[in-house]
């Protein structure tokens, strides 16, 4: 009969050497399983850099011999997207921006995807909700500076305002009266147009403001305040203000004047996502 193999005790083993307190290390072999598994990895993990991106280089990765990265799966899921939605993009761009809302799969297409534009590209400035803030506007609001029809909205989006790189873009300019008045002229100034939409003011300088504003402001804001869409003037006397309507805010508006810029959207996101976008705005209650 075989001899059963006799286990090591403690006492057999060899040690490190290290001793501390009378307790000692053993040098004993590591279990051959865990070998086994250390061993796999080491193979498993070559294999991978082999196979897959890994490595990183200077101007990139390497791309292993399979050719996959995750951003070649995005870009399949993206195209086989742009697949299905085709027919309906095509049909979204041969349709007039004012009849959309006339076709409740195309509305709800335009609707859908011009929310995901403007949680991506407008809401860093206009706000989430579209709620605006201060030097942004609101875009659920009535006010609306070079008007709020759809279509008009469409061509802002399109070419952006005072956005100088498009020829097309909306463009105005207010003058920095604080190279044109004097301190004190001005400040008469902000008295009348704070007046204008029923703010607190000092009656005597706003009477003598009113004067300053026909000489200076009338042209584009108008005789009344009441602002004019075809040069983008605001309209100051509905109490909606985008700079602050406090004295001293309005008195640094005159004085150094506001040159807001929003981007042309042309050649940044699809001809199809800026018709989407434009109709969400629009449908946000705030478009006319």
């Amino acid at each position: 009969m075989k001899k059963k193999k006799q286990k090591k005790s403690e006492e057999n083993y060899p040690t490190t050497g290290h001793e501390w307190d009378g307790i000692r290390e053993y040098d004993k072999p590591m279990p051959r399983w865990w070998l086994n598994t250390l061993y796999l990895t080491i193979v498993w993990g070559i294999g991978y850099t082999i196979a897959y991106p890994a490595w990183p280089l200077i101007n990139g990765a390497t791309p292993g011999l399979l050719g996959w990265s995750s951003r070649g799966d995005v870009a399949a899921e993206i195209a086989k997207v742009n697949a299905q939605n085709a027919e309906i993009e095509t049909k979204l761009l041969e349709t007039p921006m004012s009849e959309i809302g006339a076709d409740a799969e195309l509305a709800n297409f335009a609707n859908a995807g011009g929310a995901a534009v403007f949680r991506t590209y407008c809401a860093q400035c206009h706000g989430e909700g579209a709620q605006g803030g201060k030097g942004y506007p609101n875009l659920q609001d009535d006010d609306w500076l070079w008007g709020g029809e759809i279509d008009t909205i469409h061509t802002t989006i399109t070419h952006g305002i005072r956005y100088e790189a498009d020829d097309d873009t909306r463009f105005s300019e207010m003058p920095k009266f604080g190279e044109i008045l004097e301190p004190e002229e001005i400040t008469s100034l902000a008295h009348y147009v704070r007046s204008l939409s029923g703010l607190e003011n000092d009656a005597a300088q706003a009477e003598t403001g009113k004067e300053l504003f026909a000489e200076n402001c009338a042209a584009c804001h108008g005789d009344d305040g009441t602002g004019g869409r075809d040069q983008g003037a605001p309209n100051l006397t509905d109490a909606i203000w985008l700079y602050g309507s406090d004295q001293d805010t309005v008195e640094k508006t005159i004085t150094y004047a506001r040159f807001g810029v929003m981007p042309a959207w042309t050649g940044r996101i699809s001809d199809a996502q800026i018709k989407q976008v434009a109709y969400y705005i629009h449908e946000l209650g705030g478009g006319e």
